[in-house]
């Protein structure tokens, strides 16, 4: 404590302008006298003077202290993803874009047909138990697909075909007929002797393979079996056509 202390005595004699008083040289640690109360000076004494001194606090200015700015340093990583959010509302609709270029055209579609359609004027009455209808008239026929002499229709395209038999009964005859399919009986059909003649009609939808044959067949049982016909009119007809190829299924 003795060196500022000295540095005090030293600085205090060289400030005459401040009218502080002459006291004799004492430390700082130890003071002359205790400190006194704030108010309990008597006005006008050198005592007071001293204690009303204003403090000269010194200031330093941090802007001649400032250095230049630095360079930019490295960029740090890259933090987490957050959490994705809530989708937000649907946007506005766009403009219409505008129209694009033609393409190219495409392949040819290559379409299949088959189809069939032939009748009978003559009547026919069967002589045995099993025996095939022959046709004499040829309506459609499609690639030749149909035997008008056999009575057969050949499959060349597979898929699934629609067919038709219509004949006309004859009077106190039955009338018992197969469509067949190879060599399985598909759909029937039948009348009872009747003293009066009538129309009747079957038709089904069945799949065909290519190779398969159709046919119309005559089943005689106890009875004599027939179907009416006359040279100038058509009473019997047998019809079948592709509804869709197996290229489709």
């Amino acid at each position: 404590m003795a060196a500022p202390a000295l540095l005090l005595l030293l600085v205090l004699p060289t400030w005459p302008s401040l009218g502080l008083p002459q006291w004799p040289c004492v430390t700082c640690c130890h003071p002359a006298w205790p400190p006194a109360a704030p108010g309990s000076f008597t006005p006008g004494s050198n005592r007071e003077k001293w204690v009303q001194l204003s403090h000269v606090r010194p200031t330093i200015d941090l802007s001649i202290l400032k250095g230049e700015k630095g360079e930019t340093g490295v960029r740090g990583r890259s933090g987490r993803s957050g959490k994705e959010g809530p989708p937000g509302s649907r946007g506005l609709w766009g403009h219409k874009g505008q129209k694009g270029q033609t393409g190219l055209p495409g392949t040819p579609c290559q379409h299949s047909y088959a189809a069939f359609s032939v009748g009978r004027r003559e009547g026919l009455q069967s002589i045995k138990a099993f025996q095939a209808v022959p046709f004499d008239t040829e309506l459609v026929n499609l690639h030749d697909a149909f035997d008008l002499v056999s009575g057969h229709f050949l499959c060349t395209v597979p898929g699934v075909y629609f067919l038709s038999l219509t004949v006309h009964t004859w009077n106190y005859k039955e009338t018992y007929l197969h469509i067949m399919c190879n060599r399985q009986a598909a759909a029937v059909l039948f009348a009872q002797p009747s003293e009066r003649s009538v129309m009747q009609t079957q038709s089904l939808l069945l799949p065909l393979a290519s190779g398969d044959t159709v046919w119309v067949r005559m089943f005689q049982r106890d009875q004599d079996n027939a179907i009416y016909g006359e040279r100038g009119d058509l009473y019997v007809t047998f019809s079948g056509h592709l509804v869709k190829p197996a290229t489709e299924l």
